[in-house]
């Protein structure tokens, strides 16, 4: 017939074995020394095994107690988690960040990674698409908070960091000595006006070689030397690399990143997810400079 053991005196072992002493032990597992006691001699006596080396000064473990106490450990924490995940509700509440896909790294990860360890009961989903698109989920509602890259701020939105919008291509490539210059985009980029007017106004010649709505594809023919395009310094891919044009294009000036935050009642959480959002990118260390 199975035999289970005890838990309770389990935690009791591992806590001895850990602190080096029943006292410390029973301190930590706010019991009595005398239950500590009890429940070690219980673990014992179902195991047939002595654990607990009592010949010196303090308490060492025999050979049985090392072994045991690697498999305590493990089963243990096996049945905390199983506990915690079954007894505890995984979420109290969502909050909606949208951010476009080019400005996600470096600070989004180390946003959320903070707001988690934080907040480990509320959930935060990621949305990452256009400026244009964040814009018209945001005002209607979908989204809490949004960043994005633009201009100038709208009405409501507080700038957080202005970084240089510079070219883009294939490390060593010669795309951008050609003319017409070809160049890549998303019909909804924001970065794509821009790039056509500063090409207009200094009399260079273009096409749109490249026309996607899948920033993946556009990243890949750009990163295979067809085409060259606009991004905001510090955040591409390692496949591309600022063009050595040495002032043969045109200055593309600067954009801001800019957060917008919901007027909806939310409190204190998404007040802490904007504060965090707000010190990530305008902290040296994480700000997308070039």
């Amino acid at each position: 017939m199975p035999r289970n053991l005890d838990l309770t005196a389990l935690r009791s072992f591992v806590a001895v074995a850990d602190t080096g002493g029943v006292t410390k032990a029973a301190a930590i597992l706010n019991l009595t020394q005398s239950a500590v006691s009890m429940q070690l001699k219980r673990l014992e006596e179902s195991l047939d095994q002595s654990l607990l080396d009592r010949t010196g000064r303090g308490i060492g473990l025999t050979g049985a107690g090392e072994q045991l106490l690697s498999y305590g450990r493990r089963l243990l924490a096996l049945n905390d988690e199983v506990f915690g995940r079954m007894t505890d509700s995984a979420y109290v509440g969502e909050l909606v960040l949208g951010v476009p896909h080019d400005i996600v790294y470096p600070a989004i990860p180390h946003v959320l990674r903070m707001f988690a360890a934080e907040h480990p009961r509320m959930r935060v989903q990621l949305v990452s698409s256009s400026t244009k698109r964040l814009v018209s989920q945001f005002e209607a509602g979908k989204c809490d908070l949004i960043l994005t890259t633009e201009i100038e701020s709208r009405p409501g939105g507080e700038t957080l960091t202005e970084i240089p919008l510079i070219w883009f291509g294939a490390p060593g490539g010669t795309a951008w000595q050609k003319r017409p210059l070809p160049i890549a985009s998303e019909p909804i980029c924001a970065f794509r006006r821009p790039m056509q007017a500063a090409l207009d106004t200094a009399n260079i010649p273009w096409q749109m070689a490249v026309d996607s709505d899948s920033s993946r594809t556009i990243e890949a023919m750009v990163s295979g030397d067809i085409a060259i395009n606009a991004q905001l310094a510090g955040s591409t891919i390692p496949q591309l690399e600022p063009v050595p044009h040495g002032g043969a294009l045109p200055d593309l000036g600067t954009f801001c990143i800019n957060m917008y935050v919901s007027e909806a009642p939310k409190g204190a959480v998404l007040a802490h997810l904007a504060d965090l959002v707000r010190r990530s990118y305008m902290a040296p260390a994480l700000a997308l400079t070039a």
